[in-house]
C-alpha cells in the first residue's frame, strides 16, 4: 500500500476508534502511526489496541508505527472545603503544603519541588492558564501570591510555571510502570512528557535502551532555551502546542513551532506537529478553514507528521478527520510552490559519509529523474538522513528488521519494506529494482538511485551509491507472478 504523499499522519486511539474494524478503517484512510495515550485507558485497553494494530499490519503487508505517549508529572492544587472559589484580581492568595481543604484565601499545593524554585516575581498559571498569580514572598513551604488574573477555581486544577526549571524527573512511578508495559507490547516510539532539559532524555534512555526511539515533547518554554541540545539528544520531537500554548502567549506559539521545525530539519530528526489541528471535528464532520490552513502550514514548513488527538480518540468523526488530513497533505504537496519552499529550507549536510551519500542521492535522483531512491538500512539512520535531504523521488527503505521498518513509518517520505539480506551488489540492485516495481514506485525503463553499505549486513556503513534502470524483462516477470 503506497501512500500518495510524503508527510505522515499520527492518530490517537481511544473510545471512538479502538475496535479492530475502526483501526483497520483508519489505517486504510491514511494513518501511518497510531498513538496510545497512557494518560487514559487501562493496560488491557492498550494491549487490545496493539493486537488490533498488528493484525491490520499483517493483513495489509505494510509496517505500522506505534507511539506510546507517557503521561508525565501532573502538578495540581489540592481540594477546597466548600467547592469552587472565586479569586478576585488584586487579592492575596496563599499556596502551601498544608493538606487541609482550601478556602478563598489559600489552598494546598502538594509539590515541595515547586516551592524549591519559588522566587518573588515568579508567575504561576492555574487551570490551563485561565488564572494567573504572581509570587510576592515565599519560603520552602509556602508562597504568598497576588492574583493578577482572577476567576473561578475548582479543586485539583493544574499548575504551570513557565519561567522555572522544576526539579522533577519527567518519569513518574506510573510512567515507569507504563513504560515497561509498553515496551513489552512492542511500542516503536516513546513520547516523553515534561521535558525541560536535555538530561531528561538521558534519564529515559537508560530505561529504554534501544527497545524504542524517543520523542521529546516540547511543551515547556524552558526546553526552548536549550532546543538544539534537546533535539540532538532525542530521536524525534513533538510540538505539543496545547501545553506549550498555556505557558506561552498565543502569538508566540507559531514562531516557536517554526523554530522547532527548522531545528529538527537541520539535525535530521523527525518532528510531529500536534494538538488542536482539526479540533472542531470532534463534533463536526468538516473542519474550519482555519484548521485546514493550520495543517497545511505545518506541511509547508516541513513537518514529518501531523497528529490527531481527541479528533480520532473520542470525537464523533475519527474517520473523516483522517480523510481530510490526508487530502490536505496531498493538496499541499501537489502545489507547484511546495518544492520551491522545501528546497529553500534545505540545510547543508554534515561532514560525514552518511550525509555525503544522502546529499549525493538527492542530487543524482534529480539529475536522472529517478522514480525512487532506494535505501538499504538496518538501524534506519540512513533512511532518516535521506529524508532530511527531502529528495524529489520517494524514499523506498529496505530493511531486514521489522522494528526498523515500523519506526520509519513516522519519517517524511519513507516507504518501508521488510526484505531479506543481500550478499553482493548485483543481488542488491536486482532486489531494489524488483521492489520499486512491485510497490508501484516505478515501471520498466525508469531510473532508480540506490544507497547501501559495503560490506553488506553491517549497520552504519552506508558508503555506496548506484544508479540502475529497471529492465524491460521486469514487466514480464511481474505479469507471471
Amino acid at each position: 500500500m503506497r501512500r500518495q504523499r510524503n508527510a505522515k499522519i499520527v492518530a490517537t486511539l481511544g473510545p471512538a476508534s479502538s475496535t479492530p474494524a475502526a483501526i483497520s478503517a483508519l489505517f486504510h484512510a491514511g494513518v501511518d502511526v497510531f498513538r496510545l495515550n497512557f494518560s487514559h485507558g487501562t493496560p488491557a485497553d492498550h494491549r487490545r489496541r496493539m493486537q488490533a494494530i498488528r493484525a491490520v499490519e499483517e493483513k495489509a503487508g505494510r509496517p505500522i508505527g506505534v507511539l506510546m505517549d507517557l503521561q508525565g508529572p501532573k502538578l495540581r492544587i489540592g481540594t477546597f472545603a466548600h467547592g469552587p472559589v472565586e479569586l478576585k484580581a488584586g487579592a492575596a492568595f496563599r499556596l502551601d503544603l498544608d493538606p487541609a481543604p482550601g478556602t478563598t484565601r489559600r489552598v494546598c499545593l502538594p509539590h515541595p519541588e515547586i516551592f524549591a524554585v519559588m522566587a518573588p516575581g515568579l508567575q504561576l498559571l492555574l487551570d490551563d492558564g485561565k488564572l494567573r498569580l504572581e509570587v510576592e514572598r515565599c519560603d520552602d513551604r509556602h508562597a504568598v501570591t497576588r492574583v493578577k488574573v482572577g476567576g473561578r477555581l475548582s479543586e485539583r486544577k493544574g499548575v504551570n510555571i513557565p519561567d522555572a526549571i522544576i526539579p522533577l524527573s519527567p518519569l513518574t512511578a506510573k510512567d515507569r510502570r507504563d513504560l515497561e508495559f509498553g515496551l513489552d507490547l512492542g511500542a516503536d516510539w516513546v513520547a516523553l512528557s515534561f521535558v525541560q532539559r536535555p538530561e531528561d532524555i538521558d534519564e529515559a534512555r537508560k530505561l529504554i535502551g534501544d527497545r524504542a526511539a524517543i520523542i521529546a515533547k516540547i511543551e515547556k518554554p524552558m526546553a526552548i532555551t536549550r532546543l538544539d541540545a534537546v533535539v540532538e539528544r532525542a530521536d524525534g520531537i513533538m510540538v505539543a502546542r496545547g501545553d506549550l500554548g498555556v505557558e506561552m502567549r498565543p502569538e508566540q506559539v507559531p514562531t516557536v513551532q517554526r523554530r522547532i521545525l527548522r531545528a529538527c530539519r537541520r539535525a535530521g530528526k523527525p518532528v510531529i506537529v500536534a494538538t488542536q489541528m482539526l479540533e472542531s471535528m470532534i463534533t463536526s464532520p468538516v473542519p474550519t478553514r482555519a484548521e485546514a490552513s493550520d495543517v497545511a502550514t505545518a506541511v509547508y514548513d516541513g513537518a514529518d507528521a501531523v497528529m490527531l488527538s481527541a479528533e480520532s480518540a473520542s470525537g464523533q468523526y475519527p474517520l473523516q478527520a483522517v480523510e481530510i488530513m490526508d487530502r490536505i497533505i496531498r493538496e499541499v504537496e501537489h502545489d507547484e510552490h511546495f518544492r520551491t519552499l522545501t528546497d529553500a529550507q534545505h540545510s547543508e549536510p554534515r561532514a560525514t559519509a552518511a550525509d555525503a551519500i544522502s546529499h549525493s542521492l538527492r542530487e543524482a535522483a534529480h539529475i536522472v529523474s529517478a522514480r525512487a531512491t532506494v535505501i538499504y538500512t538496518h538501524s534506519g539512520s540512513s533512511s532518516i538522513r535521506a529524508s532530511r535531504e527531502r529528495p524529489e523521488a520517494p524514499i523506498l527503505s529496505l530493511t531486514p528488521k521489522i522494528s526498523t521498518a515500523r519506526r520509519l513509518a513516522l519519517v517524511w517520505g519513507v516507504h518501508s519494506v521488510l526484505t531479506h539480506e543481500t550478499a553482493d551488489i548485483n543481488t542488491m540492485t536486482d532486489l531494489a529494482c524488483k521492489t520499486a516495481l512491485e510497490e508501484g514506485f516505478a515501471k520498466p525503463g525508469d531510473n532508480v538511485v540506490i544507497a547501501a553499505g559495503v560490506p553488506f549486513g553491517q549497520a552504519g556503513t552506508t558508503n555506496m551509491l548506484r544508479l540502475a534502470t529497471i529492465p524491460a524483462a521486469a514487466r514480464r516477470a511481474r505479469k507471471k507472478t
